[in-house]
């Protein structure tokens, strides 16, 4: 959480104690008991504390205390798998900070706990909605640099959902000065882990990866980003290793949510076995109900479903992903959608159905600037009637052949193994009846396949 447990505590405490009558005060003491019990694992406990600090926020009268006591309260109820009513929670701790009733480090602290709250759970919808807030009343308190460095990540995320990373990139830059005079580390570690998200999307692997490294030596781990760029990189027994140990880990629903959505996706890539942390991943989002997370959840049954030959199976879920993707305005994941929903139709034999979804796919990656997405749609809008009977893959691995690269190269580009590159490597030569890559290379020159 934002909230950091608060300083002078025991001293509080100890002041109270010759404090017969009952007081405010008390409620702040409870704040940090809070934090001492969340910190300790004990969440029942923190959720007690949180219960007290809004019991006596409103026996009080104090906006301040129940404003953070209402948005502490929700979080710990997430945390605890009630992820509806902590929700609730911290829509009514924003009632009284966007009527100008709470001061304004109490104002930014719930304003951070919330946004943080919804980025964690996937309500991407409400966290866009007041980070916009956030912004607007950081402007108007340029002196509370803590806050105006929160807003620059909060809104650098909303950038990256909106598909604007390079401006993403810049708000991620600008946070990190502040939050390093603050002394932020985790905050720190956060904000270049989000930066090397977006050059990665971008295909800047390098640029990823120096951000990954800065955000560890902040003491913050940068997966599944990391294992991401492992896998673009042909690193593919680096990346199966880290997220298998992450899936060992990490056992809270919050948290484990969104190890899921990239581990299904790297081991996917990797050839892995994905179905159970699929069923995993649909329970989670069926009970979170977040609209971010059930349509992560319905294009990984898509793409299993297409995986194993079942193109029609797959139609439902994917078409639910791409809506409930353009309804939080999301390009490049309406784009990906659409690129599993051309290959579902080309696989049914609706071609021009499915050269109309990729086109409009790649339209999107190009305008995005997300070179790795759109050197693979362009790998699938390739001629309908491909000479020798090769597949659409089979002539990606071959233009890669004709360039002299080794099946090494040819996976790491591919994001393939090495033993499935050497399969297709198989197919092809079978197909064009030659021996030898030179033979493979050269009828990719004759048939303008390279």
């Amino acid at each position: 959480m934002t909230l950091s447990c608060p300083p002078a505590g025991d001293r509080a405490e100890r002041l109270l104690e010759s404090v017969e009558e009952d007081v405010v005060e008390r409620g702040y003491v409870s704040l940090r008991q809070m934090f001492m019990a969340l910190h300790a694992g004990d969440l029942p406990r923190a959720l007690e504390r949180a219960g007290d600090m809004v019991e006596r926020a409103r026996r009080f009268a104090d906006p301040d205390l129940l404003a953070i006591g209402l948005a502490a309260m929700g979080r710990v109820t997430v945390y605890s798998g009630d992820v509806r009513t902590g929700l609730a929670l911290f829509d009514e701790a924003m009632v009284g900070v966007a009527a100008g009733e709470v001061s304004a480090i109490f104002a930014g602290e719930a304003y951070c706990v919330m946004i943080e709250g919804c980025q964690e759970v996937g309500d991407l919808g409400r966290a866009a909605a007041w980070t916009e807030a956030l912004h607007r009343w950081c402007q108007a308190q340029p002196g509370l640099v803590a806050f105006t460095g929160q807003c620059a990540v909060h809104r650098g995320q909303i950038m990256a959902l909106r598909g604007a990373y390079r401006e993403a990139i810049e708000e991620y830059a600008h946070a990190i000065p502040r939050y390093v005079s603050s002394r932020n580390e985790a905050a720190c570690g956060l904000a270049h882990a989000e930066r090397g998200d977006a050059h990665r999307v971008l295909g800047e692997l390098d640029a990823a990866e120096a951000a990954y490294e800065a955000a560890a030596g902040h003491g913050y781990e940068p997966q599944p980003g990391l294992a991401l760029l492992w896998v673009a990189r042909g690193r593919q027994s680096a990346a199966v290793g880290a997220v298998r140990r992450l899936l060992a880990e990490v056992g809270d629903p919050v948290s484990r949510s969104r190890l899921l959505v990239g581990a299904v996706e790297v081991l996917r890539s990797c050839e892995q076995p994905t179905t159970d942390l699929v069923e995993e991943l649909e329970a989670i989002a069926s009970s979170f109900d977040c609209a971010s997370l059930v349509a992560a959840a319905a294009y990984a049954r898509g793409r299993v479903a297409l995986d194993t030959g079942d193109a029609a199976g797959a139609l439902p879920y994917l078409r639910k992903a791409s809506s409930l993707w353009t309804s939080l305005d999301a390009p490049y994941e309406v784009a990906r959608v659409r690129v599993e929903i051309g290959r579902a139709l080309a696989a049914l034999g609706d071609g021009s159905s499915a050269s109309l979804e990729l086109t409009v796919a790649r339209r999107t990656f190009e305008a995005l600037g997300t070179r790795p997405a759109l050197e693979q749609v362009d790998s699938l809008l390739v001629p309908a009637s491909l000479p020798g009977g090769l597949t659409a893959r089979e002539v990606e691995v071959l233009r890669l052949v004709a360039t002299g690269r080794s099946n090494t190269q040819i996976a790491a580009e591919l994001v393939l193994s090495d033993k499935t590159v050497a399969r297709h490597l198989s197919n092809i030569f079978g197909k064009l009846d030659v021996g030898s890559r030179t033979a493979a290379a050269a009828y990719a020159f004759e048939h303008g396949l390279a």
